[in-house]
């Protein structure tokens, strides 16, 4: 029996409010599994032996799934359908979870950070699709704010809950897995039954199109370097924190608690996506040069955390960097949005999702190359220095040019 068969025989589809529901939160669960590990790096850097710089090589090979997801599998779900996208992705999200809960070494850790990137961000870019269609009418912005606000929330909960099971329930390295599953699982029920919204979908796997579709057309180059510069800083401050928070708690504030590691990064997006949701009335333009320009305070509230050696400095500097991240991601996709060519949005918005991605790996390997031959607090202020100087150029090319 086909797929479509199976479909039409089984599939009793939930009503559109609820499928708009279901959509947003598998946003928000994939993401989960992206910041899982957070609070457990630390468990896993003792228990094999690996260096700093390993632990963020672990963290960005993450990226290399994102990116094949994007280059390679970004227009899948055009052509084959939403539902038929998204359950090989929650597919590969139940093989990376089994690879973490029965990993013997930092191989398996590569391997399943990868594999977990890649289901990421086909399910990711395949919900924001389908909670567009769900959502309908001319509400983007809407579908958008939705969007932008679960994936936050889910970067969240995430290294949340996984660092209250460590810190207060047995099998630190297994039980955040085993929920996780379960939560994914549950998942793929869910989704069987969401209607689909594509209904001119090709039948067979010979006429799909893996071609990737990445540019920025030579008239909106300029007004595009704000917009990536911000994509690129925003993710960069979430990477910062998704890889290194707990060992900023542990080395330099003397605070080892894998449930403060969690409570930090939940600090950060859950902030985040209530600013998403409480400036919504914002407009782009300006969300983003704020963003831009709160960057410069948040990464030297970071740095003086670290040489203050106080937690209620980082719990500050959290707070910014949150305001900054999510004012960034929000503004510089919607900005990206509205400069780009209709018949070429796809394009540029894969663009700017390539300069996110970049941001939120590149800078965390820096600051492990540097921490490993120096200090964590001088890699920190390097990092400072860089995300400080590229929101001044930015802003000076987002007051000019993206008016």
């Amino acid at each position: 029996m086909t797929l479509s068969a199976l479909e039409r025989t089984y599939a009793r589809e939930l009503p559109r409010k609820a499928a708009v529901v279901v959509v947003a939160a598998l946003i928000g669960v994939m993401f989960a599994g992206s910041t899982l590990l957070t609070p457990l790096y630390i468990i896993y850097k003792q228990r094999f032996g690996f260096s700093g710089i390993t632990l963020t090589l672990i963290y960005a090979v993450y990226v290399v799934g994102n990116l094949a997801a994007l280059l390679v599998f970004g227009r899948l779900s055009d052509q084959i359908g939403r539902r038929r996208a998204a359950l090989p992705a929650l597919a590969v999200a139940i093989l990376s979870t089994l690879i973490f809960l029965l990993a013997d070494g930092t191989a398996a850790l590569y391997w399943a950070r990868m594999l977990s990137g890649l289901g990421v961000g086909v399910a990711a870019g395949t919900a924001m699709a389908w909670l567009a269609e769900l959502v309908g009418g001319d509400d983007k912005a809407r579908a958008t704010m939705i969007a932008t606000a679960t994936n936050f929330l889910g970067l969240g909960l995430g290294p949340l809950a996984s660092g209250l099971l460590a810190q207060f329930a047995p099998w630190p390295l297994h039980l955040s897995f085993v929920v996780y599953l379960a939560v994914v699982v549950a998942f793929v029920v869910l989704i069987w039954h969401t209607p689909e919204t594509v209904t001119h979908r090709l039948r067979g796997w010979r006429n799909v199109s893996l071609a990737p579709r990445v540019g920025v057309p030579r008239k909106i180059r300029v007004p595009f370097v704000a917009p990536a510069v911000t994509g690129f800083g925003s993710m960069a401050l979430i990477g910062f924190f998704a890889a290194l928070a707990p060992s900023v708690l542990a080395q330099e504030l003397h605070y080892a608690s894998h449930a403060a590691a969690g409570a930090l990064v939940f600090e950060l997006t859950a902030i985040s996506a209530i600013a998403i949701v409480a400036t919504h009335r914002l407009s782009s333009r300006a969300a983003m040069l704020w963003a831009l320009a709160l960057m410069i305070p948040s990464v030297a509230l970071l740095v003086a955390a670290q040489f203050l050696v106080s937690l209620a400095v980082m719990i500050a500097a959290t707070a910014v960097c949150a305001l900054s991240a999510g004012l960034g991601y929000r503004g510089g996709l919607q900005v990206v949005n509205r400069i780009a060519p209709e018949d070429r949005r796809a394009e540029v918005v894969s663009s700017f999702f390539v300069c996110c991605f970049v941001g939120n790996a590149l800078p965390v390997i820096g600051v492990g190359v540097v921490s490993a031959y120096s200090s964590l607090p001088l890699a920190s202020s390097t990092f400072a220095a860089m995300i400080a100087l590229f929101a001044l150029v930015a802003l000076v090319f987002g007051a000019r040019h993206a008016g």
